[in-house]
């Protein structure tokens, strides 16, 4: 078990005895993405970085098999790595291959619209 280590851990100049808090810690850092949907619309809030993109990915995974149209909300995304850039523009070009629409609707994240602006004037 984690929690019979006698070690103790130094996190952001905090002092944590036990590694149970640490994974806690951790895995809240990992796990800073929130996917939430009701039927085609879906509602992401915190930060898509490489480390949650797993997250993304299952949620959204052929997901143009079982919608013909679908609403992402980013209004809450507080930040976008670049691999949570390229994981949206994979989601846009499946949704052109196979013809269906794709709304990207919320002012959350810049990035995501600096990427598409760039490539429209591109």
């Amino acid at each position: 078990m984690l929690s019979e280590f006698p070690f103790i851990y130094l996190l952001n100049y905090q002092m944590i005895n036990s590694p149970n808090l640490l994974f806690n810690h951790f895995n809240y850092v990992i796990m800073n993405l929130k996917i939430t949907h009701y039927s085609y619309f879906f509602k992401l809030k915190g930060i898509l970085d490489r480390k949650n993109l797993s997250i993304f990915y299952k949620e959204f995974n052929d997901i143009f098999d079982r919608e013909n149209s679908l609403t992402i909300n980013i209004e809450e995304v507080e930040w976008m790595d670049r691999y949570g850039v390229k994981a949206m523009t994979e989601l846009h070009n499946e949704a052109i291959s196979k013809n269906k629409k794709l709304s990207i609707i919320g002012m959350g994240c810049r990035d995501l619209y600096d990427h598409f602006k760039y490539q429209t004037t591109a």
